[in-house]
Parts: structure tokens; C-alpha cells; sequence
């Protein structure tokens, strides 16, 4: 290395130093002074880690005094580099020494980094190349944000998802049944509105008491961080902003809330949101006469969200105007009058019973064909109907098709009924009476004499939980597991399931640490406590625990929590230890079990005091309502209707034959003739909508093909290796990464200080809730390549290519250049115009070689240099490559030219056929909004103009010298 004094040098080990400036050469050593920070460095003057900075005709060069100079030549003189140019401020001709550059010179583009001698490890331009790939892949994939689900691949469930996430602004009711996944449908829409773009700020209103299963549900299914907002956390958000509800994108919160709550529901009401999702919308009351608070709060919200989404397993059986009244809801125009909306939906039955004909493997009558005739009469289906006459299924689904663009309330109602789904597992029942203890007796005596309770409600509570009076009796030090006879029982039930998992769910947190305690210490059960008092992380390590193969929890013990939010779907027996006065919590227990894709029948174990309250609440659960062995979608609206009477018999431990008998009797027959109205009133044709027709099985495919790659796993891999993160291996799916002292970055995108479990499996993620499902919609996995695309790593390398049969000393120089437009992240400007990574080979007569030598196949004959080497060559070769990007940047523009013209194409075709379509569905169903039709229109217009402002970017290169 030749040294003089006022050269400028940029440091290899150090370039946040800035540009540095030769101070003193004595002897052996160098002083160089970085006067950006301020830093001096003494070097040997033949190992010095520095690099010569010299720029060319055509660079850009800023001056100490900040004017900006384009370089027309380069003089040189005792060591020292002059420029001389025109000055980009004022238009004149000036001369600048290499002394007076300055001192803050940051070298962006790829070719200046290069040459500075800023050269990246060979496999990190290659994740940068793998990083690029993968982005305009998924940029373009149609699963964008169904793939990332830690939920199962459920053909229904995926294919609402699909059909409403995809939509501008989604008004739409989801009313599955009980069971069926109508949260992971909701939370599947959010997910996909969010990630493409359409959907940045969503507010959730949910009952108070599923406030925790939502944000549980969409944290880990989703990975969707929902603030909870309520009295407390709005006061504390207003000392930060006007108004709290603009200081969360994501945010949650109760009905009940909103309702008792004027200021606050006024300033929700005054917050920007993109999508609002209420649950349980059946708690929002109407009539022609009289409109619940509830309903009303939830009308002024929706009216300025342009998305919404409510849900309720009882649309329309339990209370006819309230169900019109939550598609006023949705669109107000379409449907503004009940009258008119019960005329026109007598028509829809025609639609439904033409529909059951076509279903029936049956002939169809006279009437059915002449019903369908007139159905579609726009259309002439009489070869159609010949051909459905003669068995032939396309013929048939073609007519089906069809009717379902007629079908009233097809875009905007969804419901999906177990008895068209298939995959839930059968329930039975073992029931175990026991004598209730004389302790219990005694104290129940004493202490409900004491209590002195006038309402039947808290009479009931208390008398169905002996064990709670007992403690109150005898005070802290007295412990009722040492007598009641239900707790030996659940011991040895325990043993005899000894290889089975056993969820076990009681009413209070108190009650399941203590049979916690006292089957370990009778009998040495590994169990795991799962309650409200705990953190969520302490939750996770109990699910945890309990989920493991090996050396974990047989049982999990739950208090009443237990029943929400989680998915235990692995274990096949359920202890019921006692049981809640609310059906809905009842079947809410048996849901963490009965759920698709349980693999075998569920046992359902009862233990309960024979003559006392839990035996009338018993019978009535199984013999009025059938509740333990079938699903209970009818127990809320007999238990209202009922309440007093049983109340009462639980209150008095009335288990009299003359008195219960006759009301388990009556209430059975009014339960049998209440499914039997619901059976009839479902349509099966709404169903078959609802469920895809083969559209969802297609999904479930696609999905299944895209886990089953090992493009992720081996890109995530790499990935942590490059930034310095410990992996350790954790069973055979898992992975448990962890920070180290030598990462890239202080913080990699969502690794805690702890670790982090993760997973690229699907079945071991929904099996182990502990663990993070990576998949290309995770955070993670998005973060890791925003973090290499804004950063500029990887984007200068140089390799060795040792060929003998090519002249030794030839080179070839690969570029990576960017196709991108700024576009609003709701145009999805990525299906049409995707981040495109465009890449040039050239060899030193400037043939451009990328179309025969494909990256990978190039990328493995390579060889990493040594980063003295590297600068060495990248010196020495600079006046020959400088020709060759100048010529590579006028190939790429002719690469971009097309790549716009392709965009244009496509935006055409696909806007126009999806306007085409829903322009002429229209015409047979005004659930189209014409709102839709607009934003399309728009949509294509706003895409054009920004197809054409796509520009082009170096964004990598590298330099390949052939070696023998």
C-alpha cells in the first residue's frame, strides 16, 4: 500500500467511521483521522485494514462545504486524487481535491461500496439474492395470509375465509353453529385483511366474559397483538391523546362496555377504523317497536366503518326481526324495511326447496323443473335440466351455481350446520353418583341457616358446591379433599387412565389447586393447574406441560377459564368435577374437546352428590336437554324460559319425582320440537354456499403443499446462522432460538431476551402452544427480510470461480437490480407488480449470460475470498466493470419496460373480469353494494398510475474472477 498525506481512506473493519484522511506516515506506520467521529487510527502501513477511495467520471462527490459536484474528470498528482466537474447547485465548472471531500461520505449505492472496499461475505449477497426471491413470490401467492394460521386446515373455515378476506371492506354475518370455528373464520379475515394491506385499524366487541378468549385466539392463532380497552385503560390512553381509541391499531373490547360507557363509546365512535367485528350479535335486540342499547351502539358504530363482521350461532331461529335487523347492519339500503324484507324472503324458500330437489338423488318432479324454470328465466336451462334427468353431476352443480347467485342473503350470511359437516366425534356419557358426606350436611345445615339468601339464584350457586360452605364452616385450616368422596374417585380414575390425557375443569380456581394437591400427594399424579390467576406465560408452560408426549402433565385442571379459548383436542377424556347453571359455559367445557378433527369419541365423566342439587342439575342437563351427549344449541332459550322452576328445585336439593319428572319431561318435548324447527329451517342451499362446493378442498391442497416445502425452513435457517442466533434442537419439529453476544443486530423481530420455541409444522404447533408456527405470514419470518432488504446487507460481494476451462483472470460481474413502485399497501400492488428481483450476468465483453446460468446453479461453482483479497481484485478491475453496469443499467430498463407492460396486462384482465362479474351479479342479487363496484373501479385506475411510475434500482452486485 502507497500512502501520502491528505488521501482520503475508508476503514474495512469500521466504516461507521467515516471517510478518513492519511495525517502521518512514519516508518512502518500509518495515522489516520476520521474526523466524521472524531477518531484517530494508527495502522501498519503493509497490513492496513483500509480502502483507497476514488471516485470516477460520472459519481457524484459532496464537498466539505456541502456543494455536490458530478465528476467529468480525475486528475492525479503526488498521490493525490482531483476532480473536476460542474457543481449540481449553480451550474459551475469547479475543481475539487480529495482532501476537501466530505468527511460524512456514506457509500449507498452497491458499485460505490464495492469499490470502497465495503465488501459482504459471500453468503450473505446470497440470502440477500434468496431474500429477494422469496418476497416477490409471496407478494404474489393468493394463500397471503391464510397460510400463517396456527389453526387446522378446516375446507369450510378456509374457504369463507378466503371468499370474504379477500373482499374491499367485508360486511358479512358468520353464523356456523356451535363448534364449527366461527372465531378462527373471523380471526382467519382479520389476519388476511391485515396482511394484504385492506384493513389497518380493527376494533373487536365481544361479551365482557370472552374478552380474554379473543385476545388469547388472536395472539396465538394469529399473531395479532389486540389491546383490551376498558374503563382503566381509556383513562390511563387519555392523558396521551385526545382520544384513547387512536392510540391502538388493533384493539378490544366488551359490549357491555360501550353500553354503560357514553364518553367512551362517543370517542370509538369518533376513531378511524377499517373493520369492526362483533361477537355474539345476537345479544343486539330489535323490533318494529323497540331497539335494544346494545343494537343501537353497535348501528351508530358501524354506520362510518366501511367493514364489518358479526357472528352468532343463532341467526334467525331464535327471533326472526332481530335477524333482519343485523342485515340492516350490514347494508342498511338493501335492507331498510322488515315488511318488505319478509315478502321477498317467502321467494327465497322457492330457491331453497328447488335447491333440496337438485341436492335429493331423486328425480325431479314436474313442479321442481318448472319452479327452476321460472327461477331462471333470464337463462334457458332446458338442455341443463335433461342432462341433471339423465344423473349427470355437472349438469347439476352448474344449476346450483347458478341458483346461488339468486339466493337472497349468499354474499352477505354464512352458515355452516354440524349435520353438513363431517369429522366431529361422537360423546358419551359416565355418569358416577356418590352419598354426600356428613361434613357436608352438617355444614350446609348451619351455615344455610346463617346465609339467610332470599334469591333463588344464590341459594342454587351455593348448594351446588358444598365443598365452598364446608370451608367457610370450618375456616382455612380444614380441608374438605381429605373426605369427599369425589376426590378418591378422581384419583382412581386417574390410575385406570393412567396412559390417556385427562382434562379435568371445575368452577373455581381454589377447587382445582386443591385436587391438584391432593392426587399428587395421595397418589403421586403428575397434574398441571390451569386458572385465572395466572399469567399467560404461566399458562402456556401448564398447556405446555400437559401437551408433551413425555415426562408430562397426565391431567390438566382448570377452573372455569379452561373452557375458553384453548384447544386441548389431543385428549379424549373430560372430567366435569362439577357443573356451571349457564348451558352455554357447559358446552363451552365440552368444546375444548369436541371440536374437528378430535380423533376419537370423547368420554365425558360426571361425578355428582345423589339427592342434593348436583343430581337436579344433572338430570336436567341430561335428560331435559340431552346437553352431555349432543350438541346444546337450544339450552340458553330453555333455561331462560325455565330458569325459576329449576332454581328453585336446585335451591330446595329437590330431586322429588312428582315435582322434577314432569319438568324434564316438558322441557325435553319443548327441546325435540325446537331442533326439529331448526332442521327445518335450515337451508341447505345457504349451506352448500357456505361450505365451498370443492372451492375449500382445493385450499386445503395448496396450503397442505406449501407447508410441506422446505423452502422456509432451510431460508429461516440460514437466516438465524447469518445474524447470530443460537439454535438448539427441542424434539423433532422444534427449534428454541436464543440471542447471543455476537448478533448482527441487537434485537432480531420478535425474539424475547429468554427465547423463543419455534416450529415450522403445523401439527406440532396446534399440539404445543408454546411454540411459534412459522410460516410466511409470521412476523418473525416478515421482519427477518425486511431487516436484509432495508439494511444493505448483502449487497456487495466478491467470489472466486475456479474454471480451466475459462482464461484465468476473466471475470464476470452479477447484478441484482429492483423492479418497485410506492404504492398503498391496500392496492396490493404486489399481485400485479411484485417486488421484482431482475438479475443480469455479464461477462467482461458485456454478454449478458443470466438466462443459461441460473443463480443456484452459479452460486454453488463459487468460492469465498478473504475481504483483503476481495478489495484487491475489486480495485484492480474497477476501470473495466464501470463500462459494463453502464451497459447493464440499459438492459435492465428494457427488463423493466416489459415487466410494466405485464402489470398493465394483468391489472386489466383480473379488475375487469372480477367488475364484469360482480356487475352482472348484480342484476340477480342486490347484495351486491354498489360501493364494491366503485372501489374496483378505482382499485384499477390508481394501479395503472402506479405501474408506471415502477422504477428500476441496483440493488446488489458481485464480482466472480476466474482462478485455476
Amino acid at each position: 500500500m502507497s500512502f501520502s498525506l491528505g488521501q482520503r481512506w475508508i476503514s474495512d473493519t469500521e466504516s461507521d467511521l467515516g471517510l478518513g484522511t492519511v495525517v502521518a506516515c512514519e516508518g512502518r506506520q500509518v495515522t489516520i483521522l476520521f474526523p466524521a467521529s472524531g477518531e484517530n487510527r494508527v495502522y501498519s502501513i503493509s497490513e492496513a485494514p483500509v480502502t483507497r477511495v476514488a471516485f470516477n467520471v460520472g459519481d457524484k462527490v459532496r464537498s466539505v462545504d456541502e456543494w455536490e459536484l458530478i465528476v467529468e474528470q480525475v486528475e492525479e498528482e503526488n498521490g493525490l486524487f482531483t476532480y473536476l466537474g460542474t457543481r449540481e447547485d449553480n451550474q459551475e465548472q469547479v475543481v475539487l481535491k480529495e482532501t476537501f471531500l466530505d468527511h460524512f461520505i456514506k457509500f449507498n449505492k452497491p458499485q460505490d461500496k464495492l469499490f470502497s472496499g465495503q465488501i459482504d461475505r459471500f453468503d450473505r449477497f446470497t440470502l440477500r439474492h434468496n431474500t429477494l426471491s422469496h418476497i416477490h413470490e409471496n407478494q404474489q401467492s393468493s394463500l397471503k395470509g391464510l397460510v400463517g394460521a396456527r389453526a387446522s386446515l378446516i375446507p369450510h373455515q378456509l374457504y369463507i375465509a378466503e371468499e370474504v378476506g379477500k373482499r374491499f371492506a367485508p360486511r358479512v354475518l358468520l353464523s356456523d353453529e356451535v363448534g364449527l370455528g366461527k372465531t378462527i373464520e373471523a380471526g382467519m379475515i382479520i389476519h388476511q385483511q391485515v396482511q394484504t394491506g385492506r384493513a389497518s385499524r380493527v376494533l373487536i366487541v365481544v361479551p365482557e366474559n370472552l374478552q380474554h378468549q379473543w385476545l388469547v385466539e388472536m395472539l396465538r392463532r394469529f399473531n395479532l397483538q389486540f389491546s383490551i380497552f376498558d374503563d382503566e385503560r381509556c383513562t390511563e390512553a387519555y392523558a396521551d391523546a385526545a382520544n384513547p381509541f387512536e392510540t391502538e391499531q388493533f384493539i378490544l373490547t366488551s359490549l357491555e362496555f360501550l353500553t354503560k360507557k357514553k364518553t367512551w363509546f362517543e370517542q370509538a365512535t369518533l376513531a378511524d377504523w377499517d373493520l369492526l367485528v362483533v361477537d355474539e350479535a345476537h345479544h343486539l335486540k330489535w323490533s318494529e317497536k323497540k331497539s335494544s342499547t346494545e343494537y343501537n351502539r353497535i348501528a351508530e358504530l358501524s354506520q362510518d366503518i366501511p367493514g364489518l363482521i358479526l357472528l352468532t350461532a343463532t341467526p334467525d331461529q331464535l327471533g326472526h326481526e332481530s335477524h333482519f335487523a343485523r342485515l340492516k347492519l350490514l347494508d342498511e339500503n338493501r335492507f331498510y324495511d322488515y315488511q318488505a324484507f319478509v315478502e321477498e324472503e317467502s321467494h327465497y324458500q322457492e330457491v331453497a326447496d328447488a335447491a333440496n330437489q337438485l341436492l335429493a338423488d331423486e328425480l325431479l318432479s314436474d313442479n321442481a323443473k318448472a319452479t327452476l324454470t321460472t327461477l331462471l328465466k333470464e337463462s334457458d336451462i332446458s338442455t341443463l335440466l335433461s342432462q341433471v334427468e339423465q344423473g349427470e353431476q355437472a349438469a347439476k352443480n352448474e344449476v346450483l351455481s347458478m341458483l346461488l347467485d339468486r339466493h337472497g342473503t349468499g354474499r352477505i350470511l354464512f352458515r355452516n350446520s354440524r349435520s353438513s359437516i363431517q369429522g366431529f366425534p361422537s360423546r358419551e356419557l359416565h355418569a358416577y353418583p356418590a352419598a354426600m358426606p356428613k361434613q357436608y350436611t352438617t355444614a350446609m345445615n348451619v351455615m344455610g341457616n346463617i346465609a339467610g339468601l332470599k334469591d333463588a339464584e344464590m341459594r342454587a350457586k351455593r348448594a351446588l358446591f358444598p365443598e365452598k360452605i364446608f370451608q367457610e364452616f370450618e375456616g382455612e385450616s380444614a380441608s374438605w379433599t381429605q373426605f369427599d368422596p369425589r376426590v378418591e374417585w378422581l384419583a382412581e380414575k386417574l390410575l385406570e387412565l393412567k396412559r390417556e390425557k385427562v382434562l379435568v375443569i371445575c368452577s373455581e380456581a381454589q377447587t382445582a389447586l386443591s385436587l391438584e394437591q391432593a392426587i399428587r400427594e395421595s397418589e403421586g399424579i403428575k397434574a398441571a393447574v390451569f386458572h385465572e390467576g395466572m399469567s399467560i406465560i404461566e399458562r402456556d408452560r401448564a398447556a405446555a406441560y400437559f401437551a408433551e408426549q413425555e415426562d408430562a402433565a397426565q391431567v390438566l385442571i382448570c377452573s372455569e377459564i379452561g373452557s375458553e379459548g384453548r384447544n386441548f383436542q389431543f385428549a379424549h377424556h373430560m372430567i366435569l368435577f362439577d357443573l356451571p347453571l349457564n348451558p352455554d359455559l357447559l358446552e363451552q367445557r365440552i368444546g375444548r374437546l369436541d371440536r374437528i378433527g378430535q380423533s376419537e369419541d370423547i368420554k365425558i365423566h360426571v361425578p355428582y352428590f345423589e339427592n342434593t342439587a348436583q343430581e337436579v342439575l344433572f338430570r336436567w342437563y341430561h335428560e331435559a336437554l340431552e346437553a352431555f351427549e349432543h350438541t346444546l344449541t337450544t339450552g340458553q332459550l330453555l333455561y331462560s324460559e325455565f330458569k325459576e322452576e329449576l332454581l328453585e328445585l336446585i335451591a330446595n336439593h329437590n330431586t322429588d319425582e312428582e315435582e322434577l319428572d314432569p319438568l324434564l319431561e316438558s322441557v325435553n318435548k319443548q327441546n325435540q320440537a325446537l331442533k326439529q324447527k331448526m332442521e327445518q329451517g335450515r337451508d341447505r342451499l345457504l349451506e352448500l354456499h357456505s361450505k365451498g362446493q370443492g372451492r375449500s378442498e382445493q385450499l386445503v391442497k395448496d396450503i397442505e403443499s406449501l407447508d410441506n416445502q422446505t423452502a422456509l425452513p432451510m431460508f429461516m435457517i440460514k437466516v438465524f446462522d447469518i445474524f447470530g442466533i443460537s439454535q438448539e434442537d427441542r424434539g423433532e419439529n422444534s427449534i428454541v432460538l436464543k440471542p447471543t453476544e455476537h448478533m448482527l443486530t441487537p434485537s432480531f423481530p420478535c425474539l424475547r431476551d429468554e427465547g423463543l420455541t419455534v416450529t415450522f409444522d403445523r401439527d406440532t404447533a396446534l399440539a404445543q402452544e408454546d411454540v411459534h408456527f412459522l410460516s410466511w405470514d409470521h412476523p418473525m419470518v416478515q421482519g427477518a427480510m425486511e431487516l436484509i432488504i432495508d439494511d444493505d446487507l448483502g449487497t456487495t460481494s466478491v467470489a472466486l470461480l475456479k474454471n480451466k476451462q475459462l482464461p484465468a483472470g476473466s471475470f464476470f460481474v452479477e447484478l441484482i437490480y429492483l423492479a418497485e413502485t410506492s404504492a398503498p399497501k391496500a392496492l396490493q400492488m404486489g399481485r400485479f407488480l411484485p417486488t421484482t428481483p431482475v438479475r443480469l450476468l455479464l461477462d467482461k465483453n458485456g454478454n449478458d449470460l443470466a438466462a443459461n446460468v441460473a443463480f443456484d446453479t452459479f452460486n454453488q461453482q463459487l468460492n469465498a475470498v478473504g475481504k483483503q483479497t476481495a478489495s484487491k481484485l475489486a480495485s484492480a478491475l474497477q476501470s473495466s466493470v464501470h463500462p459494463l453496469i453502464e451497459k447493464a443499467n440499459n438492459s435492465a430498463k428494457e427488463q423493466l419496460t416489459a415487466l410494466k407492460e405485464n402489470a398493465k396486462c394483468s391489472v386489466n384482465t383480473n379488475l375487469d373480469d372480477e367488475l364484469a362479474r360482480l356487475k352482472s351479479l348484480k342484476q340477480l342479487n342486490p347484495n351486491v353494494r354498489e360501493d364494491e363496484l366503485f372501489y374496483l373501479e378505482k382499485q384499477k385506475a390508481q394501479l395503472l398510475e402506479h405501474v408506471e411510475k415502477a422504477e428500476l434500482k441496483l440493488d446488489a452486485i458481485r464480482l466472480i474472477v476466474v482462478s485455476h
